[in-house]
């Protein structure tokens, strides 16, 4: 169960207080903006074209039990559709017009992540342990 102040989040209204108070909490601090007038500007990225060759081997690495993501796609299923030159090949084009544009969807930046306790670390009861 997550805890503040020692105390047991059980409302939702608990929990989004809770994490408001943890993960905001820097908000009245005053920040000098004229730091970033020290960061020296970066070069855009060049981002090269996607090759059918590169995007197979990359595939090919993912374990096809993973958990799919938000699509319900695994890697198997994904595996299986490259197979297929026609799918690829459009797949490699669509890709290529967002490089192009500049563009990435908003629905390709979703992700889910899950937590997974492991032996030996500490509990997951508070909010400052995510």
């Amino acid at each position: 169960m997550i805890q503040f102040n020692r105390q047991p989040c059980i409302e939702l209204n608990d929990l989004w207080n809770t994490l408001h108070s943890s993960f905001n909490s820097a908000l009245s601090h005053k920040v000098d903006l004229y730091l970033l007038d020290k960061i020296p500007d970066r070069e855009p990225v060049n981002w090269t074209s996607f090759a059918r060759e590169k995007l197979l081997n990359a595939i090919e690495k993912y374990n096809n039990s993973l958990a799919p993501g938000p699509d319900k796609l695994t890697w198997g299923h994904v595996k299986k559709i490259v197979r297929n030159k026609e799918y690829i090949t459009r797949i490699i084009n669509i890709a290529n017009v967002f490089i192009k544009l500049g563009h990435w969807p908003h629905h390709f930046k979703i992700s889910t992540t899950v937590i997974i306790s492991k032996p030996n670390k500490a509990l997951y009861n508070t909010s400052k342990s995510f």
